[in-house]
């Protein structure tokens, strides 16, 4: 999905998406009780097991003491501080926006924020990889405070690999601090405590953003890692972002603090050592090697991205419209999962899908409607509203249970009317901008188009972990040329590295393959072996889907 954002006329859109239709739904509604996931005995032996285990792990100080801090205000200073200036007075109440679907470019345009830093950084991320893309942006967050930039990093803690002893170094810098939000058990074993604490431990932070001086921010879904980059040949993500100016950068500022300052968000210091301090004047040399003139290593590749170029040739502008900012709030992880009060950004997105006419669009890796989204869907399609659902296939998607769970529904909403569009995993080994061919791709996008008219773009999947269990946030952005735009990449997406989901004259589904000039149909999940659809046909039998 290209660059919608990135102003000029709108891409054309392909008649597999027209606007000729209507539309509105919410997808992932009321929840259903919760089921449980094993039987009292296997609890008890894990409780068991853990109780033994945990016996060689330290607990999270939550009481941990911590300053308050919250973002400074709009630095006025340099080039990010002049545009943001300049945005405000041009276009007053508007907030601009650039679409980052390149790996590479959307690598380049942090690097490029993080050296024209003046004053302050924030970064808040479900996921942060000790990888070559992750290690990078770290030392370059480095090089910015040592030159007086306060970088504030705020990372959840389930998937985020541990480098604990890495970040309580990076965190002695004085202008350097780390949390861990909602932190699991340390010691001998890590993921123990999360069963001997699931309650606790089962809810969190899936919000990403990357603001600079509070003038710019990246928002969408990218986590930071190789594969989020399109670094990775074997498995690699489709993603999609906005880089935004205006109003919506302070709230997402005040986002950032609500959850900054939460009981939740743990300083790094409570969790790991310092370790040898000397490593730190290595990374210093390192990453100067690494920006020297001539060098050629992944920075200067990321520095020559397109859009990088097109920016500092002027061919790139920003495109102004009327957007908010939705975030849940930390309180969210601690309310009871079936109360509805909390769900700000599942409630929000649904009001907005309610009210729609014509059409939507949903693109997400992660489609779980339940029962009563299953049936919104229903009536809507039933009055003529057009529904299209773009997810995986059973071969691309990295979370086999969810793909079990989604398939429940999928017979059902095609048989109402609703167009399914599931991502082939291999595209021929279609190059990607970093110049390498991709064998296996994963959509990760999440985002939806309401009539044509309203974008929305966030972190939050269409499924009952997102709208239930964890915390979100996104933009929804009120801009013909931006929603014609994306769903036009979407409908250039699908025809060329899709299947259509069908069903055929018997009533049994069918996948037709949307290839570059040719076409042909198969009558099971296309390209996923053996292994992979025995697991799904296993997960189907357990009562998994308020987890997923």
């Amino acid at each position: 999905m290209k660059n919608p954002g990135a102003g000029g006329a709108p891409v054309t859109v392909r008649p597999l998406l027209s606007s000729e239709t209507s539309g509105p739904l919410p997808l992932c509604f009321p929840r259903h009780p919760s089921l449980p996931l094993l039987s009292g005995a296997v609890l008890r032996a894990l409780a068991i097991l853990c109780a033994l285990l945990l016996g060689a792990c330290t607990s999270i100080p939550l009481d941990y003491p911590k300053t308050v801090t919250t973002a400074y205000p709009p630095e006025q200073a340099g080039p990010l501080g002049e545009l943001s200036s300049s945005w405000h007075e041009q276009y007053p109440g508007d907030s601009g926006f650039l679409g980052l679907s390149s790996g590479r470019d959307a690598l380049g345009v942090r690097l490029r924020l993080i050296e024209l830093a003046q004053r302050g950084i924030d970064a808040q991320y479900f996921l942060w990889k000790p990888d070559r893309a992750g290690k990078l942006l770290l030392s370059k967050l480095l090089l910015a405070a040592d030159r007086g930039v306060r970088v504030r990093l705020l990372l959840d803690d389930i998937f985020t690999p541990n480098f604990d002893d890495e970040m309580v170094l990076l965190a002695s810098h004085p202008n350097i601090d780390i949390r861990l939000f909602n932190p699991l058990q340390r010691g001998v074993f890590k993921y123990p405590g999360y069963l001997a604490d699931f309650k606790r431990a089962n809810r969190r932070m899936h919000n990403k953003s990357f603001t600079v001086d509070n003038n710019v921010t990246i928002i969408g879904g990218r986590n930071i890692g190789e594969e989020y980059f399109d670094l990775k040949t074997a498995g690699t993500f489709d993603d999609f972002e906005m880089l935004a100016v205006g109003p919506v950068v302070e709230q997402t500022s005040a986002s950032f603090d609500a959850f900054w300052n939460s009981r939740l968000a743990v300083p790094i210091a409570a969790i790991g050592s310092a370790g040898d301090t000397a490593r730190v004047e290595q990374w210093r040399a390192a990453m100067r090697e690494e920006v020297a003139p001539g060098a050629s290593g992944l920075y200067a590749q990321a520095h020559a991205s397109t859009m990088l170029r097109e920016i500092r040739e002027g061919q790139v502008t920003l495109t102004a419209a009327p957007a908010t900012l939705v975030s849940d709030l930390p309180q969210k992880l601690k309310s009871n999962p079936a109360d509805v009060a909390h769900r700000t950004m599942a409630t929000e997105i649904g009001r907005h899908m309610l009210a729609a006419q014509r059409e939507l669009l949903v693109v997400t890796p992660y489609f779980i409607p339940l029962e009563s989204g299953a049936a919104n869907i229903e009536a809507l399609l039933a009055r003529g509203v057009r529904v299209v659902i773009v997810t995986n296939s059973l071969a691309s998607t990295n979370h086999v249970p969810v793909h079990s769970a989604y398939v429940r529904y999928r017979k059902r909403l095609l048989e109402a009317g609703a167009e399914i569009y599931e991502i082939a995993a291999a595209t021929d080994g279609e190059a990607s901008d970093w110049g390498h061919s991709r064998e296996r791709l994963t959509l990760h996008t999440k985002a939806a188009v309401i009539d044509r008219t309203t974008l929305i773009v966030g972190s939050m999947n269409f499924d009952p972990r997102s709208i239930q269990l964890n915390s979100e946030l996104g933009l929804m952005i009120r801009s013909p040329l931006l929603a014609t735009d994306f769903a036009g990449e979407v409908g250039n997406t699908v025809s060329s590295a899709a299947y259509r989901v069908e069903l055929d004259e018997r009533n049994k589904l069918r996948w037709v393959y949307l290839g570059d000039g040719e076409q042909y149909t198969v009558s099971r999940e296309p390209q996923a072996g053996f292994g992979r659809r025995f697991m799904a046909g296993f997960y189907r039998l357990l009562p998994l889907e308020d987890q997923l």
